[in-house]
């Protein structure tokens, strides 16, 4: 095969730290809500006059959360981004294929600069909404709904979302371990080190500052990164930001850590179980409201440092939570992780300190009182994930007045086919979401169940993983 020699090609190759500063800066300006046409003309000019740019990564999400990503021409795109189309009905969960023509606009706020060693010289990433033939928001693209909410929610009183995810995965030996587990059987660890330990040059250590430093130079604000309880397991920690911008960057972790797994021909799985009597993972996301820069959760003598609305927030999510279940959890794999022997939030209570509540709620300040809602698995929509969880928060159902003295522990459904059913009777999931996209997210969960056994037992099944929404791809589907 014929490679294009290196010093023919001119493009686009930015160090770590200028990169850090760029998407620091644009995120900045998300944040200062400078206007989306200030933003779309600097981004087309900047385009424009930078001629080592060869392409735009353009992305979208489907409803049931996998990304995807499209690579146009940037002449092409400069002439024609207010018309980019794509076939809808080639995407599970969208469109028909009698009504398959559906529509990119690009979001010119959400826009990132891209270490080349990952993604390729001469690209730029920019996020999308989908939209219907008319122009219209398409229902079933929930990134859009959250920011329409959360524009609408800022425009009535300022009020703003945060959200820090705690998003765990695991690293196994191989690239495409999880495509090829219907032959192997198995997961091969890379290390079994355990919590916070793992030698600075074994292989588990090096994906995670590798990525660590990926995500650095994508401005999304580093914490901590360390190995988790399970072997081969990790966890890398961003800071909170608003919930759009907290969303797109779960997406690129994702995308981020595959592809670094892969350069080093390992697999970075989000499986919420993937292995048989360890612990799974999970996206424990950390929620709080603030407006004009005051933590509306905080208050010093209220009960565990939280105000009146935070409790509130907690009561609505956890009588919601049977509706909610199957949003929060969506593959047959996720209820595996669910296993109260393995610190797993299966209880619908809240709690400070008990791991096994549904809710916690951390110690914390004024700049960081929150509650974390634990029942998150690492392969849901985050778009949905948050879009539900704020607008549950703060508008949901009450508990009823009798609620406090019911004295027994409820808990979460442990199956996919409880949620299934609890999530298509809630009257409360068809007026957040709308009856279409509530009969189309429970068909696509259905699918995918349909193709497990029913009564899974305690081993982990080929097809669990064989038909997981992040995995499978529609040569597999198809050979069902």
């Amino acid at each position: 095969m014929t490679v294009t020699p290196t010093y023919l090609r001119d493009f686009l190759e930015i160090p770590y730290e200028r990169l850090e500063e760029l998407n620091l800066e644009v995120k900045q300006q998300r944040l200062d809500r400078v206007p989306a046409d200030q933003l779309r003309e600097e981004r087309i000019k900047y385009l424009a006059d930078e001629k080592r740019i060869k392409a735009v990564t353009v992305c979208f999400t489907d409803v049931e959360g996998r990304l995807h990503m499209l690579d146009y021409d940037k002449k092409f795109l400069l002439k024609s981004q207010d018309n980019l189309t794509f076939d809808g009905s080639s995407v599970r969960g969208f469109s028909a294929q009698h009504e398959s023509d559906l529509r990119l606009a690009i979001d010119w706020s959400a826009f990132y600069w891209l270490p080349t060693d990952v993604f390729g010289p001469g690209k730029v990433l920019a996020f999308s909404e989908v939209r219907d033939r008319d122009g219209s928001l398409y229902p079933s693209d929930l990134r859009g709904r959250l920011k329409l909410w959360a524009e609408q929610l800022f425009a009535k009183d300022g009020t703003v979302c945060h959200i820090a995810p705690e998003i765990e995965g695991f690293l196994f030996r191989g690239a495409d371990a999880e495509r090829r587990y219907h032959e192997t059987h198995k997961f091969e660890y890379v290390s079994t080190g355990g919590y916070y330990h793992s030698l600075p040059g074994d292989q588990l250590r090096k994906f995670i500052d590798t990525a660590a430093e990926v995500q650095r130079a994508m401005g999304f604000g580093n914490e901590k990164d360390h190995p988790e309880v399970a072997p081969s397991q990790f966890e890398m920690n961003f800071t909170y930001s608003e919930a759009l911008i907290t969303a797109d960057q779960v997406q690129l972790y994702k995308l981020l850590c595959r592809q670094v797994a892969r350069n080093l021909d390992m697999t970075a799985s989000f499986l919420p179980k993937p292995v048989t009597g360890i612990n799974g993972s999970g996206m424990h996301t950390n929620m709080s409201f603030a407006r004009g820069g005051k933590n509306l959760f905080w208050q010093a003598d209220g009960k565990d440092g939280l105000s009146p609305i935070g409790t509130d927030a907690i009561d609505r999510i956890l009588t919601s939570a049977d509706d909610i279940c199957l949003v929060l959890n969506p593959s047959v794999n996720a209820y595996r992780r669910l296993d109260p022997h393995y610190e797993a939030p299966n209880q619908i209570k809240s709690s400070p300190n008990n791991r096994g509540a549904m809710v916690r709620i951390p110690t914390g300040n004024e700049r960081s009182a929150r509650i974390e809602v634990r029942s998150v698995a690492p392969d849901a929509n985050p778009y949905l994930v948050f879009y539900t969880l704020a607008r549950t928060a703060l508008e949901g159902p009450q508990p009823a007045a009798d609620e406090s003295k019911r004295t027994r522990t409820r808990f979460l459904p442990d199956n996919i086919y409880d949620a299934i059913r609890l999530f298509k009777s809630s009257k409360y999931m068809g007026e957040l979401l709308g009856e279409a996209v509530q009969g189309k997210y429970a068909e696509v969960k259905q699918m995918q169940a349909d193709r497990c056994p029913k009564a899974l037992g305690s081993l982990i099944k080929v097809p669990e993983i064989q038909f997981h929404h992040e995995v499978t791809n529609q040569y597999l589907w198809s050979m069902f």
